[in-house]
């Protein structure tokens, strides 16, 4: 398959169009989509995904060209601005910044909350230009590889995002294990994706199961109100004074050093969300947690991650933001989205009349290399705005516990009725959030059961698919167990559980090495 080459005529193409972008009309456009976007992305529930929904029908009366700039700059700006909540109230504005709450909220605690952001944004914006770079010059061999991806390879994604569960944010390594499984047990719940039967449906309010953005919402938002209730209850204003006071003394060329340093943090965050960013239907939250978990497996410094370690929210961001660019591989190449906002943005393509194949590269070649340069300097927008709003997000801290657990309560029953204009979405959010609240007492987090309500659609409807199809070819075994990119994802998997034991057995034979150390 030929779309175009990496030689120099891709480039030759790419520097003819550039100067389109810089029309006042399409960097008002940027302007206006990014800081929109950084916005939305803030807002519990409005994920990247729902906030390029909202915006098609502003594009229906646009040219094609300045309609995919807004969209653009929009999906690229929320998946970064989810993280601004995540860091300053614990509450992650979208799936993909999971990781980014694990570290970046104990680093604002720490009074380090400006920092946070600055290294947020920063790595964002690094992964974001990786990823942008390797939508141009790398698509064809990128589409070719992602036709290669059927049930059972994402069926083994799945599995390797499942081995990560025990070892992201709970106390221990059979807390995380427990709260992931308990994560996949509630991803079954609503229709079998292959009889349409309904399981474990005891009540009418979860006959359409869970939504993954509810499950968000109420095991991060709701303990995060009664947290702030319980604080406010107990006159303890401490943590928000230190944030306060740190957020003013934050030093922005010191962030950047900083983060300029974290080779192996960027490297391995943009590395993976470029792979899983081609995966057609992965997503950034996927990617965010493989890379944070990778990065965490080969720090020297594993133990502090969960605690404040900058490491944890530059391979974090880095990696949800360059599945960006290569997320659109698969859609301008092949109409297969690699996540489920380029799957919407392929909506907007067809409103125009523009569809995906070689004629975007030919016949609108004007509109595709506009539209892909814009998302080039939709990254540096996102990169100054957010650096700007970081230095005067201060004011957040300044609200009161009791009136900030009302605001973000307000945020979360709108985020979760908004979904699907459910009242029983709205229901499950506190539910899901009272158990939490009291988990988090006991030592559970709330990412590893995300992670198994995420995990499990996505490893059971390509299990189905897989044994299907491997029966009517004669073995599900061999169909499951064959092929490179099979093997390679088991080997990845075994790695993974083998690491996970001997990092967690290491960990108890230090506990027992330390006078008073808990094993538990």
């Amino acid at each position: 398959m030929k779309i175009f080459c990496c030689t120099p005529g891709v480039t030759v193409e790419f520097l003819n169009h550039f100067h389109n972008v810089f029309t006042l009309y399409h960097i008002a456009l940027l302007v206006g989509g990014t800081l929109a976007g950084l916005i939305l992305g803030a807002l519990p529930g409005l994920s990247p995904t729902m906030a390029v929904a909202l915006m098609i029908p502003f594009t229906f009366h646009m040219q094609p060209t300045a309609g995919l700039i807004l969209l653009g700059a929009i999906y690229t700006a929320t998946v970064a601005g989810g993280a601004i909540s995540a860091i300053l109230v614990n509450v992650p504005g979208a799936p993909a910044n999971i990781a980014t709450a694990l570290d970046g909220h104990q680093l604002a605690k720490k009074g380090r909350a400006a920092e946070a952001l600055h290294y947020c944004f920063m790595s964002s914006f690094i992964g974001g230009v990786i990823g942008i770079f390797v939508l141009i010059f790398f698509t064809p061999p990128l589409a070719d590889l992602a036709l290669k991806f059927g049930p059972t390879e994402l069926f083994w994604i799945a599995i390797l995002g499942i081995t990560i569960i025990s070892t992201i944010g709970s106390e221990s390594v059979v807390r995380g294990l427990f709260a992931g499984l308990f994560g996949l047990a509630l991803s079954t719940i609503g229709d079998n994706p292959m009889l349409g039967e309904d399981r474990f449906v005891f009540s009418e309010h979860l006959e359409s199961g869970i939504h993954i953005v509810t499950a968000l919402i109420g095991l991060f938002a709701v303990p995060q109100v009664f947290s702030l209730l319980e604080q406010s209850m107990q006159h303890n204003n401490s943590t928000n004074d230190a944030m306060l006071h740190a957020l003013g003394e934050s030093r922005l060329m010191q962030s950047l050093k900083y983060n300029l340093t974290r080779v192996r943090a960027l490297g391995i965050g943009s590395l993976v969300g470029v792979i899983v960013g081609v995966i057609p239907g992965a997503g950034g939250q996927i990617a965010g947690l493989v890379a944070y978990d990778q990065v965490k497996k080969t720090s020297g410094n594993a133990s502090k991650f969960g605690s404040g370690e900058p490491d944890g929210i530059i391979a974090a961001e880095s990696a949800n933001n360059a599945m960006v660019g290569p997320s659109l591989v698969p859609l301008l190449t092949l109409s297969i989205p690699g996540s489920p906002t380029a799957a919407v943005l392929l909506g907007g393509l067809l409103i125009h009349g523009l569809f995906p194949g070689p004629d975007l590269f030919t016949i609108h070649g004007d509109v595709t290399w506009t539209f892909i340069n814009s998302l080039l300097v939709a990254q540096v927008l996102m990169l100054i705005i957010g650096l700007i709003l970081s230095q005067h997000s201060g004011w957040i801290m300044k609200v009161p516990g009791r009136y900030m657990a009302a605001i973000i309560l307000v945020l979360a029953v709108y985020g979760t009725y908004s979904i699907q204009s459910s009242y029983s979405d709205v229901l499950i959010m506190f539910v899901l959030g009272l158990i939490m609240f009291f988990g988090g007492k006991l030592g559970f987090g709330p990412a590893p059961l995300v992670l198994g309500i995420i995990l499990g659609p996505i490893a059971e409807d390509n299990f189905l698919q897989g044994q299907l199809i491997g029966q009517s070819s004669g073995s599900a075994f061999a169909y499951f167990t064959s092929g490179a990119i099979n093997l390679t994802l088991i080997s990845i998997c075994i790695g993974s559980i083998i690491y996970s034991v001997y990092s967690g057995a290491k960990s108890k034979r230090q506990q027992r090495e330390i006078p008073g150390g808990d094993a538990a």
